[in-house]
């Protein structure tokens, strides 16, 4: 898979998209990087600790979040795609779930749309996807936490998904996977999206795990966000042996090493 300048194996190797939020309220670092001089510096740290493709956003997700327009957070976002563009050769992933945004970020430098509705949010988005001929995630939401089977009902949400991507033209080799953990999910169910990644390949894309710093940690272990770090290298590990393609985190140099040793290892069995 080409995303931007840089060719991806979407088997065999599991890489780090890094995390940059340029919002006041994300649940992790809102307001750490909100400036484009600290978006750069960070970005720059990153790349340095191994990143493979970076995470742009401009709307806070976490639970509660208050949602901005997409004039907001086109202005949070687009002069820091242009400005990282300009100074570093790494792939940048938008971070939306409104076309408007989507197309503002993709004239401004993006390679590649991250979509946590699934193209479900906004009807406009497989189409600037499409139009674009650009890669994209799309990831397991909706809008309330109620199942019957939970993974069959994750899977048919996901096919709905594709769906929609076929119907716009976006080719089937452009799309990854994302089960959505912390995204109308219980506890319990966060743990078995982690724990049945390996059921979403039957829908024969590559997959994203996002669990980095998430409740599912900080529940499972009794741990703040800033000290879930071993948390979520347990999930980054365990995405390597599921056959993710990325995972998405906020501790780069971390997550490069335990992926480093866990394919090491799952490689001298092979």
């Amino acid at each position: 898979m080409r995303i931007g300048g840089r060719e991806f194996q979407t088997e065999g190797h599991t890489y780090v998209m890094g995390i940059l939020n340029m919002t006041p309220d994300s649940f992790s670092d809102g307001g750490l990087y909100n400036t484009a001089d600290r978006a750069l510096h960070r970005v720059e740290e990153m790349i340095a600790e191994g990143m493979d493709v970076l995470d742009i956003g401009g709307e806070s997700t976490r639970p509660g979040y208050v949602p901005v327009s997409a004039e907001e957070e086109i202005a949070r976002i687009s002069t820091v795609i242009e400005k990282v563009k300009s100074a570093f050769d790494v792939p940048i992933s938008v971070d939306t779930d409104k076309a408007q945004v989507a197309r503002a970020a993709l004239a401004a430098g993006a390679d590649m749309v991250n979509d946590i509705w699934g193209l479900k949010a906004d009807d406009n988005m497989a189409g600037v996807i499409a139009e674009a001929d650009v890669p994209c995630c799309l990831m397991h939401n909706r809008r309330e936490a109620v199942y019957e089977n939970f993974m069959e009902d994750v899977l048919r949400d996901l096919r709905e998904t594709l769906a929609l991507a076929d119907r716009a033209g976006i080719g089937r080799e452009k799309i990854i996977l994302d089960p959505g953990v912390g995204f109308a999910k219980s506890y319990e169910n966060n743990l078995e999206a982690i724990a049945g990644l390996d059921a979403l390949h039957a829908l024969g894309c590559p997959l994203l795990l996002g669990a980095s710093r998430k409740s599912v940690i900080g529940l499972t272990l009794g741990l703040p966000a800033s000290e879930r770090v071993e948390g979520t290298l347990a999930t980054s590990v365990y995405a390597v042996l599921k056959g993710a393609m990325f995972v998405r985190v906020h501790d780069i140099r971390e997550n490069v090493r335990a992926i480093r040793m866990a394919e090491a290892l799952r490689d001298s069995c092979k």
